[in-house]
């Protein structure tokens, strides 16, 4: 290929470099996108490999005894393994702290991540982010939960860099006492637990989710300026170029500007990334270099769109046969049928049989599953590419039948005879909508319910309450109580009675108290007796239902102290207070716990955590859909710019060429932008539903219309900033044929 010709052919006159630009900047966009993204996902998983090891329950630390007698025996901690409690989640105001207290031997070899041989009784390992907050906050808030400072967790156990963790050691007869400590000789190093293939999925599908209007882009952006290039190769046809050699111009012309836009998305990626790590996901940023996608991610992407492109192109060019007469001949679509329908059937098929399999069948294979609803999903997205012209020619066929201006019959007559290239401006923008109802959808499900109400016979929110650990003294459990009581903000203390062995947070067991502490646990109506039950489901149980106090004239007799509950005025510090006072005091067997704590530890909140990534996946799909609409948009005007330069010369005005030109893209937009919205919610459904069925898609939230509403916004943006290349691209000069 004659280097003089290629130059002619792609770099001639001063319109090519401005197109060549736009290809290298839209690709440039894509790989930038794409490289983040990637990031992203590999930043995820070391988020939740590091993290994993918090999720060990070890082996039971009791075994059962062989004499017969039912009754159970401790197994002896060796060097080898350690006591491993798990004491629930410490609460700091509205953050949650992963407390893990570990008993070993002297000798121990057992390693801890990020720590090492676990720490002596009364020390504590913290994360850099915990220990921080430690010494910016009053001991008796927080520190003193601890005990002395030891070190810090390494990063390689954290899942990031604003992780809560702590590590606290004890002495074995503490943790014994419970009788809830397991024993530990490693780690685990599943992050998902019992989850893995319902968490894998449904990155899997986000991530598809996001990719696809990126790809979309990036085919957009290469197809800019066709017609022009069309019109270039129909000259090398007559002056003796053969259909291979074109079609090779046409690879390497496409082949240039996307390596050096390639090349400049990795560097954008790269000064980029540190700061996307910065956005918090399921409160806590990533590392830094998690977000690296790596050299090798970034070869394969420069290497597959380069390819990619070029090879497209070459088989466009090569399919349209180009000859020498190509300009003056007009360029016919196969008209669409309903056999486009078939791919986004058979995608809603597949997801259905996903959804009746697990819920209607009860019959659970993960490994179909999981390709059942990603490769729906999959089939749904190409779905609403494929069916968009067959829909965009059945409403431009209704909207021509009640034209009433000289604009709508032309722009609809051109959606007849072009309804892929027509719809293929818009599809980024209709693939958006349909990601954002997707995401919007997924989202709902984690809505928050209502925080407890404060009324009679409910435990009121600002209190709290732990369980007596066994083995303790009354008179030393009375001594903690009234030592919390004199501090700032703590209203009342209350200790709580029940049997020697209460049955395990069961429902219908009893607590007891003192008819003068059951005021300040919310109770109006007291009946006259000095001892009063109620169901323990007062602390162990979220309700609504207020409960009821009954008398007890036997007083506690027989009852041993079970639970301590402290009453503050309700401050951040007097709340946080009340927990350090029951956590550090020796004698709770639990973690401080108020009845708002319940609706902040459930798994909704680790699930309205990854909501971040749903309206992280709203704005990218969003603003690629503006940016294809505008190029798809500018790339029907530079395509048609001897047509729309025949009409202006006729006496057309501007403003009509406008009218058009908003028409052929406001007819197919409209036309699946309902079937779109309708298909991303149906989606979220069918995964949601397949996935977990005790979660329910509701309403959309505002920020689900407010997208919407920006995605409208954009579509005009995008329209009328091309109104420029109307008067400029439509003038004398380009109506002439040679």
């Amino acid at each position: 290929m004659n280097a003089g010709l290629f130059r002619l052919a792609v770099t001639g006159s001063r319109s090519a470099y401005g197109r060549l630009a736009g290809i290298a900047g839209g690709v440039a966009v894509g790989v930038c996108l794409l490289l983040l993204l990637w990031g992203g996902a590999n930043g995820l998983q070391g988020r939740d490999d590091r993290g994993a090891w918090l999720r060990e329950n070890g082996t039971p630390a009791f075994a059962d005894s062989l004499d017969g007698s039912g009754a159970t025996k401790p197994i002896p901690l060796t060097p080898e393994t350690a006591l491993m409690k798990t004491r629930g989640t410490e609460i700091f105001r509205d953050q949650l702290i992963e407390r893990r207290d570990f008993a070993a031997l002297p000798s121990a070899t057992v390693q801890i991540p990020g720590v090492g041989i676990p720490p002596k009784p009364g020390s504590y390992f913290a994360s850099p982010a915990l220990q921080r907050l430690i010494e910016s906050t009053p001991g008796d808030q927080l520190g003193d939960r601890f005990g002395e400072f030891a070190g810090t967790i390494g990063d390689s156990a954290l899942p990031g860099p604003d992780s809560l963790v702590v590590i606290t050691g004890a002495g074995e007869a503490e943790l014994r006492r419970g009788g809830d400590a397991s024993l530990v000789s490693d780690f685990t190093s599943n992050p998902y637990g019992g989850s893995a293939a319902s968490y894998t999925t449904v990155l899997i599908i986000g991530a598809i989710a996001v990719f696809f209007p990126v790809l979309l882009l990036i085919s957009i952006v290469t197809g800019l300026g066709a017609a022009q290039r069309r019109e270039r190769f129909a000259t090398l046809r007559l002056i003796g170029a053969s259909p291979r050699t074109v079609s090779h111009i046409a690879a390497v012309e496409i082949a240039i500007p996307s390596l050096i836009g390639a090349m400049a998305g990795v560097l954008a990626a790269a000064l980029l990334s540190p700061a996307a790590a910065q956005i918090p996901v399921n409160g806590s940023r990533m590392f830094a270099a998690d977000f690296q996608a790596g050299w090798l991610a970034a070869v394969t992407v420069v290497a597959v769109v380069v390819a990619a492109s070029a090879l497209v192109v070459a088989v466009r060019t090569a399919r349209a046969d180009v000859g020498p007469l190509g300009v003056s001949r007009a360029v016919h679509e196969k008209r669409p049928t309903a056999w486009r329908t078939v791919p986004l059937v058979l995608g809603l098929t597949f997801m259905a049989s996903a959804v009746i399999l697990i819920r209607v069948v009860e019959f659970r294979l993960p490994s179909l599953e999981s390709p059942l609803l990603v490769g729906g999903f999959l089939m749904v997205l190409v779905g609403i590419v494929v069916i968009g012209p067959w829909l965009t020619q059945a409403v431009s066929r209704m909207a021509l039948l009640h034209a009433g201006s000289t604009a709508t019959v032309i722009a609809t007559s051109r959606i007849q005879r072009t309804p892929v290239a027509t719809f293929r401006s818009v599809s980024g923008l209709v693939i958006a909508v349909f990601v954002v109802s997707v995401f919007a959808g997924g989202s709902s499900v984690i809505q928050s319910a209502d925080a407890p109400l404060a009324r009679p016979g409910l435990l009121q929110p600002t209190s709290l309450h732990a369980t007596i650990g066994p083995g303790h003294s009354p008179s030393t459990i009375l001594a903690t109580a009234t030592a919390a009581k004199e501090m700032p903000g703590i209203r009342s203390a209350v200790v709580g009675y029940g049997p020697a062995v209460l049955s395990e947070r069961g429902a219908g067991s009893e607590l007891f108290f003192s008819a003068a502490d059951a005021r300040s646990l919310g109770f109006v109506d007291i009946p006259a007796s000095e001892t009063v039950s109620v169901k323990s489901e007062l602390l162990y149980f979220w309700t609504a239902q207020p409960q009821v106090l009954m008398p007890v004239p036997d007083g506690t007799n027989g009852l041993v102290p079970v639970v301590m509950v402290l009453g503050t005025d309700g401050s951040p510090e007097a709340v946080d207070r009340a927990r350090t006072a029951l956590d550090s005091s020796g004698v709770t067997a639990t973690s401080a716990a108020s009845t708002s704590d319940f609706q902040l530890q459930s798994s909704r909140r680790l699930i309205h955590g990854l909501s971040v990534l749903a309206y992280l996946g709203m704005f990218v799909a969003v603003a690629i859909a503006g940016l294809s609409l505008a190029v798809g948009t500018a790339s029907a005007i530079l395509d048609r710019q001897r047509v729309l330069g025949l009409m202006r010369l006729m006496g057309m005005p501007p403003s009509v060429l406008r009218r058009i030109i908003t028409r052929e893209a406001a007819v197919p937009l409209l036309s699946v932008l309902v079937l779109s919205i309708g298909l991303g919610y149906l989606s979220a459904w069918l995964m949601v539903t397949a996935i977990d069925d005790n979660y329910q898609v509701a309403w959309p939230e505002t920020g689900y219309f407010a997208a919407l509403g920006l995605s409208l916004f954009l579509a005009c943006g995008a329209v009328v900033a091309t109104f420029g290349l109307i008067r400029g691209g439509t003038v004398m000069a380009v109506t002439r044929f040679e």
